[in-house]
């Protein structure tokens, strides 16, 4: 029995309403899973600026609103005017127009009540901008480096002071990332290494960068400054609460710009004392001799630490890379040619593409180059002692 073309539209139909019903399913499955708001970040359909948590990012909410209602002042003003006058004055309803050359009056009005205007919103915000600059009397002073793609902290002065780490998107979700199939309402925002920081207390940022241009952005606590390499420049925030602060690099700095979040700590002083103490013994357990001779368990077990923690976004934890990221499973360099491997982590390669690793100790790039010899199939049994590092960056 053949088909008729009304039959085949209607087995058409049937099929586009199939596929609509899966689409609706789908999205109402999607919409299940959907994110809340991000206390300290971004909000779920936000339109407006992030609640302020310091006395800056304040003044700039008071600023952001007095302008925009002055404009929205100035917007009815003139259109209404503009309309009025279009309405009530056109031909149709018998208006015909007047044959006038100029008016002085309104020639100063016009020139007199902008430049007013412009100068009391000048005045605003150079109150503001003076204040975001005044970087003196810091309790505590923090470099922030920005690497591709990455952040270093180290604190240079107060309480904390000598504490150094770097801080990077965490892993996971880097793979849902890569995954398309992101969740939390944390994506892309968590770190291995917040900074911390406390409550109350005038946070002087340092910023500068180690490759490309990049900046340390914090919306909540009022903070925007670029970090540009060879250059030193500084800003500051006073958190007038605890939690959880996000933000991001916000200079377009390379492929994996949008890898690369910040997340500020804030504690009471109480709690930072503690944090202080606890990572200054991690630290002083961490410190190593670079001549120090390791065996080779030992090197292999540091090196997947620190390749999960700086090398597996990129290369994956099973080494097999992705796209235009080369492969370490397998790799002639890593099996045979330890001298390029260590040129590449120690000046990049690729114009950027894969940033340099100088910021590592001595002991760090030694064991992850052990671990990448030792790691998923390339079971060489060859080890790199941190003393050739040393000699290397000579």
């Amino acid at each position: 029995m053949t088909s008729t073309p009304l039959a085949a539209c209607w087995q058409r139909t049937a099929q586009l309403g199939l596929a609509l019903s899966v689409l609706l399913a789908a999205g109402l499955a999607h919409a299940q899973q959907a994110v809340n708001d991000l206390p300290g970040g971004p909000a779920v359909n936000q339109i407006d600026l992030h609640p302020p948590a310091s006395i800056i990012a304040q003044q700039q909410h008071t600023l952001h609103y007095i302008v925009l209602g002055i404009c929205v002042v100035i917007f009815v003003a003139v259109f209404g005017v503009m309309f009025y006058s279009i309405l009530k004055h056109r031909k149709s309803v018998g208006h015909k127009a007047a044959n006038f050359h100029e008016s002085v009056a309104v020639e100063i009005a016009w020139t007199i009540i902008p430049f007013i205007i412009v100068i009391g919103m000048g005045a605003m915000a150079t109150r503001t901008v003076v204040a975001m600059k005044d970087t003196s009397n810091a309790d505590i002073t923090i470099k922030a480096t920005g690497y591709q793609w990455k952040w270093g902290y180290d604190y240079l002065k107060g309480e904390g002071e000598g504490i150094a780490f770097l801080s990077t998107l965490d892993l996971s979700h880097r793979l849902m990332s890569d995954s398309g199939k992101p969740s939390g309402d944390d994506y892309l925002l968590k770190v291995d290494n917040p900074m911390v920081v406390p409550v109350n207390q005038k946070i002087r940022i340092v910023t500068t960068a180690n490759d490309v241009i990049h900046a340390w952005m914090v919306p909540s606590l009022g903070v925007k400054q670029d970090a540009i390499p060879g250059f030193v420049r500084d800003t500051w925030f006073r958190a007038d609460k605890t939690g959880d602060f996000y933000g991001q690099c916000a200079e377009l700095c390379g492929k994996e710009h949008a890898y690369m979040p910040i997340h500020v700590k804030v504690l009471s002083k109480a709690d930072y004392a503690a944090w202080v103490a606890a990572k200054k013994k991690e630290m002083a357990a961490l410190a190593d001799d670079p001549s120090k001779t390791w065996e080779l368990a030992d090197l292999v077990a540091r090196g997947e630490k620190v390749y999960a923690a700086n090398c597996a976004a990129c290369h994956r934890p099973d080494g097999k890379g992705a796209g235009p990221i080369k492969a370490l499973d397998g790799s002639a360099i890593v099996l045979n040619d330890p001298a390029a491997q260590l040129n590449i982590l120690l000046n990049g390669a690729a114009n950027g593409a894969m940033p340099a690793w100088k910021q590592l100790s001595d002991t760090e790039i030694a064991a992850v180059m052990t671990y990448t010899k030792n790691a998923w199939s390339n079971q060489t049994g060859k080890l790199v002692q941190p003393a050739e590092i040393v000699a290397a960056r000579k």
